[in-house]
C-alpha cells in the first residue's frame, strides 16, 4: 500500500555537514574521499532502482549500492518522477515507479561511487573537481589564511574559540579562512578580512570564491559585498580545471589590495552603524523581503536587532548572520549570508 503521510519515514534525507578540526584534518578527509571513489561508465539500460531493507539501492554492472540523499534526487530528476512523492512510498513501490520511469537512450552516463554508496548520477559532459584539488591550491598560495579559530587565537580570544568554518558534507565543502594579520577595529567592534572556498564534486554547486569580513564578537562571516567585490564561480564543465588558477590570481589580489580593501570596509561599516534600517517594522520587513530573506528569519531578525538597542543596518546584518550560523548545512548558512550582507549595500 502506498504511504503518502509519515514524513518520518522519508527513504532519503540530507545529513548535516561534518566539522573540521584544523584544514589539516579536512585536507586528510577530502584526500582519503578520493582515493576511494570512482566513475562508473554505464548505459542508462544497465541502471536499475531496487527496494532494499528500509530504503532503495541502485545497480550498476551488477552491483548493488546504497544512496544518499542527492544521488536519490538525481535519480528522481532523471526520472522525471517527483522526489518528495517518492520519498514517502515504500520501497518496493518506489522501485516500481523508477522501472516505469527510467530514462533509455545510448549516450554513456557516469555513476561516482565512494565505498558501496553512490554520491552522484551525471551525464557524458560533467566534469568533476575533486575537493582535495582545491585544497592543494590552498595549502600552497595562502599559507598566511587559517581558520577562524587560529584567528581568534591569533587576537587573543583563546577562551571563546569559534566554529573553525571547515565544512564538507555529502553535497559540497566550504573553507572559511581569515587572515589573522589583519584584524581591524570599527567602533570597538574587531573585524578580519577573509575569503570561503566552495565547491560541489557531486555537481550540487559551482566551484567558486568570494571575500568576507569575520566579526570578532559575534563571531559572524559578514560577505564583503560594498567595495570591490571579489567572486567567482564556475560549472563543472570541460574546462572546470582552469578554475584553479583563476582562484588562486583571486587570492594573491586580496592579499595585495588588503589595505585598500580595508579602507572602504570601515566607510560603509561607520555608515552601518550609524544609519537607521527603515521607517517602521512594515517597511523593514519589505526592505528585508527584497533582498531575498524569509519573512520569518526576517521578523526574528528584527526582534533580535532592537534587543541589541538601536536598529541599525549594522545590527540587522549581524542580527541575520548570527541566526543563520545555525544551520545546519553550510550551503545554506552562505546563501543566506550573500543575501543579510548585501544589506551592507544600503551603507556604501
Amino acid at each position: 500500500m502506498v504511504n503518502l503521510t509519515r514524513a518520518s519515514e522519508e527513504l532519503f534525507r540530507r545529513r548535516p555537514d561534518e566539522r573540521f578540526a584544523s584544514l589539516d584534518d579536512l585536507y586528510r578527509h577530502c584526500s582519503e574521499s578520493k582515493q576511494t571513489s570512482s566513475d562508473r561508465w554505464c548505459l542508462p539500460g544497465e541502471i536499475a532502482v531496487h527496494p532494499a531493507q528500509g530504503g532503495l539501492q541502485l545497480s550498476t554492472m551488477g552491483e548493488r549500492l546504497g544512496m544518499n540523499d542527492w544521488s536519490f534526487t538525481q535519480a528522481c530528476t532523471l526520472a522525471k518522477v517527483s522526489k518528495d512523492t517518492v520519498n514517502k512510498l515504500s520501497p518496493e513501490t518506489a522501485a516500481r515507479v523508477f522501472a516505469e520511469t527510467w530514462p533509455g537512450g545510448t549516450k554513456p552516463m557516469q555513476v561516482y561511487t565512494e565505498g558501496q554508496s553512490v554520491r552522484s548520477i551525471h551525464g557524458a559532459s560533467y566534469t568533476r573537481l575533486h575537493n582535495i584539488e582545491l585544497l592543494s591550491m590552498v595549502r600552497e598560495f595562502a599559507t598566511d589564511f587559517g581558520p577562524a579559530q587560529q584567528a581568534m587565537s591569533l587576537q587573543g580570544d583563546e577562551d571563546n574559540p569559534p566554529a573553525n568554518g571547515l565544512y564538507c558534507g555529502e553535497q559540497d565543502m566550504f573553507c572559511f579562512l581569515i587572515d589573522p594579520t589583519g584584524w581591524t577595529e570599527i567602533d570597538g567592534e574587531a573585524f578580519a578580512p577573509g575569503f570561503f572556498l566552495w565547491n560541489s564534486e557531486v555537481g550540487r554547486r559551482t566551484v567558486g570564491i568570494q571575500t568576507f569580513w569575520f566579526q570578532a564578537v559575534c563571531q559572524n562571516h559578514i560577505v564583503w559585498d560594498a567595495v570591490d567585490v571579489v567572486e567567482f564561480s564556475r560549472k563543472h564543465t570541460a574546462n572546470v580545471h582552469e578554475a584553479l588558477a583563476e582562484v588562486r590570481q583571486l587570492i594573491e589580489r586580496l592579499v595585495t589590495k588588503r589595505d585598500q580593501r580595508r579602507d572602504g570596509f570601515v566607510q560603509v561599516i561607520h555608515n552601518a552603524m550609524r544609519t537607521q534600517f527603515g521607517e517602521d517594522a512594515d517597511e523593514a520587513v519589505k526592505v528585508l523581503g527584497r533582498h531575498g530573506i524569509p519573512r520569518n528569519l526576517a521578523t526574528k531578525a528584527l526582534e533580535q536587532a532592537r534587543r541589541s538597542g538601536r536598529l541599525t543596518i549594522f545590527s540587522v546584518v549581524a542580527a541575520l548572520t548570527e541566526m543563520v550560523s545555525r544551520y545546519e548545512n553550510a550551503g545554506d548558512r552562505t546563501t543566506l549570508d550573500t543575501k543579510s550582507s548585501s544589506l551592507l549595500s544600503l551603507a556604501a
